[in-house]
């Protein structure tokens, strides 16, 4: 069935990556208004995240929020396909970095790095930056269900020379990679929601108590990765701005936890500054009445 689905869906894959970008957004418009105005795909959860971060904010402008996130959200899906026909020449030029001497200048002394991004703007264009630096470049994803579509996934990213690896295998990797003593550069989205079972730490998110993902931290760390955040920009439709940040240069020193407030810090202030490009179907909150009550306060 995997692959029969793979066969059915893959001949329209294709054929939209190979489509002008005029047209792609074309068809992004017809998209959001059956997503949004048909469908009605999410539409509380987003409602119900953008009142619970947003109380303050009257309802007709988080209304104009959540249409702009819809519009946004059926673009990257789009990008995201577009990302198998489009050429290294024309992704380095919708996706720039202002301060790419920053990694550069890590990597001259010989430091490996963890680029630490959230659900934000654009991230499957950052995979660009790989055609701009000396690292081996490593992405940590979560696997794809079925194979055929999973491999293809690892094959898009792959042409960037990005190597994707799952995060069951992400540490014995990267471990081997450190070892090696090769420069690394591995990124990771680090705004995922883990299950309560698992959470190890608890700190607020736009001013919401929840469970925090921390292997981003525990990676760095183990590995003595730098953590640097990556602030996206969206400039225009199509075209995305990157800038780095280097969070801490001895990540071995720092105190537990501190890593991952900087992350989420920064990421509370890109979406402070345009909200309609954080992720909002994402149920990110889902957990923020479950905190231990030694640590509801």
């Amino acid at each position: 069935m995997q692959l029969v689905v793979y066969i059915l869906v893959y001949p329209l894959l294709w054929l939209i990556s190979r489509l002008p970008f005029k047209i792609i957004y074309f068809i992004s418009d017809g998209v959001y208004a059956l997503l949004y105005h048909v469908i009605g795909y999410r539409k509380k959860v987003v409602r119900n995240n953008l009142a619970l971060v947003f109380p303050d904010k009257p309802e007709k402008e988080r209304l104009l929020i959540e249409k702009k996130f819809y519009k946004h959200m059926c673009d990257m899906f789009l990008e995201m396909i577009k990302t198998m026909g489009i050429s290294k020449k024309e992704i380095q030029k919708r996706f720039t970095v202002t301060n790419i001497e920053v990694l550069n200048g890590l990597e001259d002394k010989g430091i490996n790095t963890m680029l630490m991004l959230p659900h934000y703007a654009s991230w499957e264009w950052v995979l660009s930056l790989n055609l701009q630096i000396k690292s081996k470049g490593y992405g940590i994803y979560q696997k794809i269900q079925n194979k055929y579509f999973d491999k293809l996934v690892r094959n898009i990213r792959g042409k960037f020379n990005t190597e994707l690896i799952s995060t069951r295998e992400s540490r014995k990797i990267l471990k081997a990679a450190k070892d090696s003593e090769k420069l690394t550069m591995v990124g990771i989205i680090s705004d995922q929601s883990p299950m309560v079972s698992k959470a190890k730490y608890w700190t607020k998110f736009m001013g919401i108590k929840v469970p925090a993902h921390v292997g981003g931290e525990e990676i760095c760390k183990a590995n003595n990765f730098v953590p640097v955040y990556l602030k996206v920009k969206k400039l225009k439709r199509g075209y995305y701005q990157g800038t780095f940040k280097v969070l801490f240069g001895e990540p071995t020193t720092v105190p537990d936890y501190q890593i991952t407030d900087a992350f989420l810090r920064e990421t509370e202030k890109s979406i402070r500054e345009a909200p309609e490009y954080y992720f909002w179907t994402h149920k990110r909150w889902k957990h923020k009445d479950k905190a231990p009550k030694s640590l509801k306060k």
